[in-house]
């Protein structure tokens, strides 16, 4: 079932929301050893989750759409008193003494968390193969990846083990996992949703939004996720509208711009031709489309991997063995302590981006790499505001590829990299966008992104609902 269908049956009295939530962990009792899916699975304290909703609902009180709904939490995601480990062995035994804003607003709709799910450490990934704890696979194929960072997520709710998940995005780490999954996936506008409790990877990249079955369930759990947080000083107070008002309202006579630098070289044929069928079934639908160009697209990927970086060498410089999380027991002196705790605890990739950025940053390369990559972040985001002076929204393949084998590109990090090439653009610019299903390929799944100006999700859900309602694409399921 949908989010959306199982909270009519719990409202309903169908179905209760104890029984809904022992049937999502009996799926986890089932699967999960094929999957990996969860870093900590949260019996007791979902099922009094649910309990509650039961109780409140006898009581005649009314409730949440989300109210009696298993839900997957990323785990770089704060929750008050559970381990949160951002899947690094330097976070192991720490516990929140708060929760995230988004938890607080799950947690006051009455949703059920049923698990912390896997990552790439500290979200640094395409595959989650850089989880320092275990790799997540695939529901569709257990040989090859489910995307990262947030694989933990998406696979989660591709295999059943949630109705819906939480994940978040610096540079594709929800779309790109939602593609080779085969559910919706959206990051939201940088702002719209808070990032309070979200562990810092690349503050001014990251956002967290939601993983889904369907458009519906999408834009139901961001109307819980959005609104203006004083805890966030990067959170927005733009209005927030009912997103599932906006559903049904169709494409017909809406522009939209095809970029011709996201069909290049790289793309794969079974994507390109996906994609192509995908365009065609929009422009049935009465949509106008036109081929464009983006073509500072192409300096995304070598901004980013300056920017991101940079960030995170900031931010990560707070795990000294201190504070909170692993700290070695073989230092003598304080220096030791930092630099063996660091040593032992972050794994090769945020090793290697904590370098990358730290000499971005330092003295005689901070012009030359970080200030010329922040003015080439700005032409990027006035070329995407130029483009939708035209179009009211652009279509692009969400990943070049379907999801690789499992070790197919670990000795290659340019390659691994580049998965993220589609997705990474949309992140620098701040701007919002949705993958949803568009096609299958040797039995793994494809995904079509479409892409609007800031705070204009309302367009990406008109056009990914009503692209999604005249194909069956999102009914497919893995035969797990």
């Amino acid at each position: 079932m949908t989010a959306r269908q199982a909270g009519a049956k719990i409202a309903r009295r169908e179905i209760s929301a104890r029984e809904l939530t022992e049937s999502v962990l009996g799926r986890i009792d089932q699967v999960e050893e094929q999957v990996h899916s969860y870093v900590t699975v949260l019996r007791d304290s979902a099922l009094a989750q649910a309990d509650s909703v039961d109780k409140a609902l006898l009581n005649g009180e009314k409730l949440s759409p989300a109210a009696g709904i298993p839900i997957a939490l990323k785990d770089n995601l704060s929750t008050v008193g559970i381990e949160t480990t951002c899947s690094s062995k330097i976070l192991r035994g720490y516990k929140p003494p708060y929760d995230a804003t988004v938890v607080n607003s799950l947690n006051a709709a009455g949703a059920v968390s049923v698990g912390k799910a896997n990552l790439d450490e500290f979200a640094m990934g395409s595959s989650t193969e850089n989880s320092a704890l275990f790799t997540t696979r695939n529901p569709w194929n257990v040989a090859h990846v489910p995307g990262g960072s947030s694989g933990g997520s998406t696979a989660s709710v591709a295999a059943g083990e949630a109705l819906w998940s939480l994940g978040s995005d610096t540079g594709g780490s929800i779309r790109q996992p939602a593609a080779f999954c085969g559910v919706v996936g959206l990051k939201p506008t940088y702002g719209r949703v808070s990032r309070y409790g979200l562990i810092a990877f690349a503050s001014s990249l990251d956002q967290i939004g939601p993983i889904t079955k369907d458009v519906y369930d999408n834009a139901l759990l961001l109307n819980l996720l959005s609104g203006h947080d004083p805890l966030d000083s990067t959170s927005s107070t733009e209005p927030v509208p009912d997103f599932t008002q906006s559903l049904t309202k169709g494409v017909k006579g809406l522009r939209l711009g095809i970029p011709k630098e996201y069909f290049a070289e790289g793309v794969s044929a079974q994507v390109k031709s996906a994609l192509d069928t995908a365009i065609k079934q929009l422009e049935i639908l009465g949509a106008i489309i036109e081929e464009t160009s983006l073509p500072t697209t192409e300096y995304a990927l070598a901004c980013y991997y300056i920017i991101a970086p940079a960030e995170a060498s900031s931010n990560l410089a707070r795990y000294d063995g201190v504070r909170f999380g692993h700290r070695t027991e073989r230092a003598m002196t304080p220096l030791e302590l930092f630099n063996k705790t660091r040593e032992e605890g972050f794994g090769p990739e945020v090793k290697q981006r904590i370098m990358i950025g730290t000499y971005a940053l330092s003295a005689g390369y901070y012009d030359a790499f970080y200030l010329k990559a922040q003015q080439v972040r700005t032409l990027i985001k006035r070329e995407f505001e130029s483009a939708f002076n035209k179009y009211d929204a652009l279509i692009t393949p969400t990943a070049p590829t379907t999801a690789f084998a499992i070790g197919e590109k670990s000795d290659d990090p340019l390659a691994m990299k580049l998965s993220d090439i589609l997705t990474i653009p949309i992140n620098m610019a701040g701007i919002p966008a949705i993958s949803v299903p568009c096609g299958l390929s040797d039995g793994l799944p494809i995904g079509l992104q479409i892409i609007a100006p800031s705070f204009k999700e309302e367009t990406l859900y008109q056009v990914a609902y009503a692209y999604e309602q005249s194909t069956e694409w999102h009914k497919s399921k893995p035969n797990l």
